[in-house]
């Protein structure tokens, strides 16, 4: 094929390989991509299963994993990497000692997919999927830290 692939193929394409990326390094350490973003995300704060799902919607998409936020969360609380109480759930020191070891992972994956970009490429494609994504329509809702 000759003609250049459209942006869709490639987006696509790119996700799916990161994602099968993520589950295969992180399912060794019995945890799913999303279990490890609630993780992160209880890091910075406690939070409810509502707020939780508003910071990862965009993430369950996945066919391979639990759909629901309220799976991910049992399987979280039942390993003791995160404690429910009155409706909030926070990361448990084993929780958070998992997670730093599962982030030295992640950090080996991000640097594997943009090995061959220097900063400034890295940075351009980003800046450029964002305002794809707001000519879309796409409007950050609070800024929050990404899983």
């Amino acid at each position: 094929m000759n003609a250049q692939r459209p942006l869709g193929y490639w987006l696509k394409l790119v996700d799916s390989l990161i994602d099968e990326q993520f589950a295969a390094t992180l399912e060794e350490h019995g945890v799913t991509r999303r279990q490890w973003q609630v993780l992160n995300l209880l890091e910075h704060q406690p939070a409810t299963e509502a707020q939780l799902n508003a910071g990862l919607s965009p993430f369950f998409a996945s066919e391979d994993e639990p759909q629901s936020l309220s799976e991910h969360l049992a399987e979280l609380v039942e390993s003791g990497w995160v404690s429910a109480h009155n409706g909030q759930y926070s990361i448990t020191d084993r929780g958070h000692i998992s997670l730093l070891k599962l982030s030295e992972l992640v950090e080996k994956i991000r640097t594997q997919f943009g090995e061959d970009l220097d900063g400034s490429e890295y940075d351009a494609v980003v800046v450029a999927l964002e305002k794809i994504a707001r000519n879309l329509g796409w409007q950050p809702e609070e800024e929050q830290p990404s899983p």
